[in-house]
């Protein structure tokens, strides 16, 4: 059973968002990193970036796959984990804590009432298994 916590929010292409006062960090799911296998290999966006909610803004590299990025919310990236990128395994033991990969200030909060909360997100990916 993966872990999702109910704290978070949830999009379909497996970020959880955190609010933390004015700015949200961003991150892969529990789902995610399973699906994805050992992560050898991150690229995300420099502090002070701007990204735009349902484009790309980065990728993950595992022994199985090469996978984007998705902003869940558009705005402008304050801060990096730059310890991902010499331990990208990191969001494999820990993808809520310590592999947590941005977090931005966020234009417009609005946008997180697209996304979906942990019960929802649970039950779509217990549907995207039964299609899988």
């Amino acid at each position: 059973m993966v872990e999702i916590p109910e704290q978070l929010k949830y999009t379909k292409e497996h970020e959880w968002v955190r609010v933390e006062g004015d700015t949200v960090v961003i991150g892969i799911t529990d789902y995610a990193q399973d699906a994805l296998g050992e992560i050898v290999y991150i690229e995300l966006p420099s502090e002070g970036d701007e990204i735009t909610k349902g484009d790309p803004f980065g990728s993950v590299e595992s022994t199985k796959s090469v996978s984007e990025l998705y902003a869940p919310v558009s705005g402008e990236v304050v801060e990096v984990n730059e310890a991902l990128l010499d331990s990208p395994e990191t969001i494999n033991e820990d993808p809520y804590g310590e592999g947590w990969m941005i977090r931005v200030k966020p234009y417009d909060l609005a946008e997180l009432d697209d996304l979906m909360d942990s019960e929802e997100y649970a039950d779509y990916i217990e549907s995207e298994m039964e299609e899988g």
